[in-house]
């Protein structure tokens, strides 16, 4: 008689949750997905296995959508995703549809309610006062301390120069958290001449943890996450990034007290950097408290650190494997910069043109955020025809958008820079490297710039290669770089090159 309850109680359950959701299963039917979801789980079997194994089910995904015409579907558990990757599309859903999604939540269990992942109503006033960091005076500024700190990267590759080959992701991720901390938080970490800087450790433990927690349905629970050991080292490294930031903030603060001087007496010489104008805020009705000043301050330093990295990291790896590439960037820089020595400057940037088509075209192919994520709180009608009803997440493939044949062509998953000076997009949103629409990164310019000018250092100084090279340029058909999801795409063999010093 207990079992016959039991299975009663369930069919009504479940009867009454397929009513609520009526409206999102109907969307789900109008979209053909040929990929088996299971009860209860959905699709989320897919992402069992690690890192590689979440990056290689967004890469299925997103070449179902292509062959779907745009769309596709997405189970994790009971909750429903559209998978899109097409620019017409995503264009509405990013201009209408501000809400993160609520899988973000995880995220900003580290993050808190920074701007990358807070609600619209703190994100749009914060985007405000951050506006103003990015300036042209200010990004002119900028380069000259991402020229110092890359001459500093190079100078600490020369060890290991002409020894065989050595991953670069340490030295390149260092460069760019010294280049964030010195030009928007205004301090000297030299985290370049720190062995296993543990800020940077911390951070890929967390990411590797919010990551298996975003695709895992039966890890949602905080009250059961909190008795498993994932939740212990979580906690742990969460605790090493806050201490970091907070001892960044308070150095600020003294240094800004001991020179006596307050913001709003700077000359107009003087750069004003991130965290300054944070802290001028807090002088008015606009004040931000000290959680709000860590937060923001936990998105400049995360953001800016790791994407940054990951981008120019990538690049490496294909003027690695393209040394044809790599020769045509060569000259160019021969053009720019001759046989001299001298540092990078703001005004060199707009002349790497070939180096711009470079970067873009390696982060067509290797975004460094490969999916992001939205909620519609009210129905939107597509260009497609399918309306996305209030309850439904979209999943927006960045990285199938960018491979997507409709808008790239036939030779969409060729490494071809070229494509970037010889015609324009076909659409705005086909190229997201930098996400789209209102919520798009605000650091876009500070990013290709830091990107660029360490690029242009490395090369000028250092020639690279892979073993799979071959003489005449890698070929179309050798396997692709092994990538991993861990929040942000990266190579699973932590981008290893051999380094070798050029001769004049």
């Amino acid at each position: 008689m207990l079992w016959l309850i039991v299975v009663t109680v369930v069919a009504l359950w479940l009867a009454v949750r397929r009513f609520q959701r009526r409206r999102i299963l109907d969307v789900a039917s109008k979209i053909k997905c040929d990929i088996k979801a299971y009860p209860f789980i959905g699709h989320a079997y897919m992402f069992i296995g690690g890192g590689e194994s979440r990056m290689r089910t967004f890469q299925i995904l997103g070449r179902e959508a292509i062959k779907n015409g745009g769309l596709t579907n997405l189970w994790i558990g009971e909750q429903y995703y559209t998978v899109v990757v097409d620019p017409v599309d995503l264009e509405v859903i990013l201009k209408t549809s501000l809400e993160k999604d609520d899988v973000m939540r995880f995220a900003r269990n580290l993050i808190g309610n920074g701007t990358i992942f807070a609600p619209v109503s703190i994100w749009r006033p914060r985007r405000k006062v951050l506006a103003p960091t990015f300036t042209p005076k200010n990004l002119n500024h900028f380069v000259k301390i991402f020229s110092r700190q890359s001459i500093v990267m190079t100078d600490q590759m020369q060890s290991v120069a002409g020894t065989g080959p050595v991953s670069v992701w340490k030295y390149l991720t260092s460069y760019t958290m010294d280049s964030v901390c010195e030009t928007a938080l205004g301090v000297n970490v030299n985290a370049q001449r720190t062995v296993d800087e543990p800020f940077l450790t911390a951070f890929e433990e967390c990411c590797k943890l919010m990551a298996a927690r975003m695709v895992s349905p039966w890890l949602a629970a905080d009250a059961l996450y909190k008795l498993l050991p994932y939740h212990a080292s979580f906690e742990r490294c969460k605790n090493t990034i806050c201490s970091f930031v907070d001892k960044v903030i308070k150095s600020k603060r003294k240094t800004m007290k001991e020179n006596d001087t307050a913001i709003n007496k700077n000359s107009e010489k003087d750069m004003k950097t991130f965290l300054e104008l944070l802290i001028e805020a807090t002088g008015g009705d606009r004040g931000y408290s000290d959680l709000e000043l860590q937060e923001e301050t936990l998105v400049i330093v995360v953001a800016g650190t790791d994407t940054s990295a990951v981008g120019v990291s990538f690049t490496v790896s294909m003027l690695a494997r393209h040394p044809d590439v790599q020769e045509k960037v060569y000259e160019e820089l021969r053009e720019v910069f001759g046989d001299s020595d001298r540092p990078v400057t703001f005004e060199d940037l707009p002349h790497l043109k070939y180096l711009d088509a470079v970067v873009r075209e390696t982060l067509r192919l290797y975004p460094p955020v490969p999916v992001v994520v939205r909620k519609i709180e009210k129905d939107v009608t597509l260009p497609s025809g399918i309306t996305l009803v209030e309850g439904c997440g979209v999943l927006v493939s960045i990285w199938g958008t960018q491979r997507n044949p409709r808008y790239w062509g036939d030779d969409a998953e060729l490494f071809r820079p070229e494509r970037f000076l010889d015609t324009p997009l076909k659409h705005p949103a086909a190229f997201m490297a930098f996400s789209h629409g209102p919520r798009n990164c605000l650091g876009y310019q500070y990013a290709m710039m830091s990107m660029k000018t360490a690029l242009a250092t490395l090369i000028r100084r250092y020639r690279v290669s892979s073993g799979s090279s071959r003489s005449n340029g890698c070929k179309a058909e050798e396997k692709p770089i092994r990538v991993t999801f861990d929040v942000m795409m990266k190579d699973a063999d932590k981008f290893i090159v051999q380094l070798d010093r050029r001769k004049k």
